[in-house]
């Protein structure tokens, strides 16, 4: 009995802080859990009362409740008014089912407080509050909540602000929720307090990580973390949010670590802004590569409102004069899914040309008038060129194509040779003059562990980027053989493509469908590439191929300095 009346009062000596409380449902969920489990002791102190005692249960309560966890342990913060009344309301719901429950254990009425003793959530914006005027951090225990899910583009001007001021500087990329990380982790040094907060999944991808983790590591850690999942909403018309969920807490607080994949927990020693195993080393972008490699570029983009564009169904409409500028135009959907699409590429057109064909001389117009009703003088400037592209990047000699965005199911992003007569839009970037070597290790296991760790994300799928994927990446020093061997095992992947024709790259990659031929061919060009660093083949599983770069690249950009 006395352990268990030591368990409720560290029960009852919990406090708990939502910061962006919302309508309280965390705070709710918290207290009907701690009631819960307190209602399990009480009902163990009632059995060990029975055994010693016979007739009516005395409880040993006479003077007091027996119910010590109560709703002055909840604390929050919450801009919307009307948010606050309802979360104060629901806590005093919960307090009210609760307590029946307890009446029914312990076999007497119980006295219950109106709601106006309660005044635990504090109405006002979170990021311009003093946290410690609303909670008392001396009791604090845990920090818990999931604030606003509002992308860096989608962030208010007065939101910026904000974020500015509590960084000390513009943060052109960063989530709304970084905001409440910085605040925690101010108030959490040199305390025992624990914090978790369920995030926009991108505070963990690409050039986030840059901005949001380097001012917090110095002061917390990371105890605990989930991976991306899709957060449902309950509403009839489903919101697909990814999230994260982050543990962290201050850097004397000791506890193991895990890192949470769907229904599997591994424990580590450490954990990275990235959500990985391993040393942290936080990846910035680059404008050029950090090693000796061709240069990687953007696309075409035709900045047109759709007139230099020419669907399939309109081919027929093109007349003579205005087929010798049609090209086959491809961005990343095409390209993966073998889909056509053409566009007008009029780069080398003389002006008396032009006004041959009634078909693009209506193209030209459309493209004009968009343009000059922009609002940016840029792209209304161009309203003088309507039968240029904005910005012309397109390879005189074969080039290497890359996919910006490609589905997370992919192990390896679909990449391949084109011909310079093939238009490339922006949607993808290009590799010009890139040998079988270069080929061979972007398209291997490796360069794929590291996109797949550093690049950013269009909800869950992979967005590769030049300054923060190709860029950052550290290529390997191999010997001549070694190069060969990667050169033969690049063309193994072109070989066996080959034999499947009329498959889209879609069909090659999905993971139910690949080609043995063409899984084989990888898995030969990820062997030899991983010699090329050399990796332990056998040993080395993700987790491990990303630490070994992730050092690698930490003493190329040391070097650099």
């Amino acid at each position: 009995k006395k352990k268990l009346k030591d368990y409720q009062k560290k029960l009852a000596s919990l406090v708990f802080f939502d910061p962006a409380c919302g309508s309280g449902n965390f705070l709710t969920e918290t207290y009907l859990s701690l009631r819960r489990i307190e209602n399990k002791v009480l009902r163990l102190i009632v059995a060990a009362d029975s055994k010693t005692m016979t007739g009516q249960i005395t409880f040993g309560f006479e003077e007091e409740s027996p119910i010590q966890v109560n709703i002055h342990q909840f604390y929050g913060i919450e801009i919307n008014d009307f948010a606050v009344s309802v979360a104060q309301t629901a806590l005093w719901i919960a307090e009210s089912q609760t307590m029946k429950e307890t009446e029914d254990i312990v076999h007497q009425s119980l006295d219950f407080f109106p709601l106006k003793t309660y005044k635990g959530i504090t109405e006002g914006n979170a990021l311009r509050k003093n946290w410690a005027d609303c909670v008392p951090v001396e009791r604090l225990s845990y920090i818990i909540g999931n604030p606003p899910f509002v992308g860096y583009d989608m962030v208010t001007s007065e939101q910026k602000q904000e974020l500015w001021t509590l960084f000390g500087k513009k943060t052109q990329f960063l989530d709304y929720v970084g905001g409440w990380y910085i605040k925690a982790a101010e108030l959490v040094v040199g305390t025992s307090i624990r914090c978790a907060f369920v995030s926009t999944n991108s505070i963990t991808q690409g050039t986030q990580v840059g901005v949001l983790w380097p001012p917090i590591l110095g002061r917390v850690k990371i105890d605990f973390a989930y991976k991306t999942f899709i957060w449902d909403s309950e509403a009839s018309a489903k919101a697909h949010v990814h999230c994260v969920i982050i543990g962290f807490s201050g850097v004397a607080v000791h506890t193991e670590k895990y890192i949470y994949n769907g229904d599997e927990a591994q424990k580590v020693n450490n954990i990275t802004p990235y959500l990985t195993s391993g040393e942290t080393v936080i990846v910035y972008q680059q404008s050029l590569p950090i090693c000796e490699v061709p240069k990687l570029v953007l696309g075409n983009m035709a900045k047109d409102g759709g007139g230099l564009i020419v669907k399939k169904e309109d081919l027929p409409l093109v007349d003579k004069a205005g087929e010798k500028w049609i090209r086959e135009f491809i961005g990343a959907t095409e390209f993966i899914n073998n889909k056509k699409r053409y566009c007008l590429w009029m780069k080398d057109a003389a002006p008396g040309e032009l006004t041959k064909s009634s078909f693009v001389t209506e193209r030209l117009r459309q493209v004009h008038d968009f343009r000059a009703k922009s609002k940016k003088k840029e792209t209304a400037a161009w309203a003088d060129t309507p039968w240029l592209f904005v910005e012309i990047r397109q390879p005189e000699t074969d080039y290497l194509i890359i996919p910006r965005t490609s589905s997370v199911n992919r192990r390896y992003v679909p990449i391949g040779y084109l011909t310079p007569d093939i238009i490339v839009s922006d949607a993808c970037t290009i590799l010009p003059n890139a040998d079988y070597y270069d080929f061979g290790i972007i398209t291997s296991n490796v360069h794929m562990s590291w996109m797949r760790t550093v690049c950013g994300r269009l909800k869950s799928d992979y967005r590769y980027s030049g300054n923060m994927v190709y860029n950052t990446f550290p290529w390997p020093s191999p010997t001549p053989e070694q190069k060969e061997k990667i050169e033969k095992t690049a063309q193994g992947i072109l070989d066996a493509r080959a034999l499947y024709p009329d498959s889209s790259l879609a069909d090659l990659y999905d993971p139910l469908t690949m080609p043995p031929e063409l899984r084989k061919a990888h898995t030969a060009n990820d062997k030899a590439v991983m010699q090329a660093y050399g990796m332990p083949i056998k040993e080395t599983d993700e987790a491990a191929c990303v630490a070994w770069l992730m050092k690698l690249y930490q003493e190329m950009v040391s070097n650099q300095k």
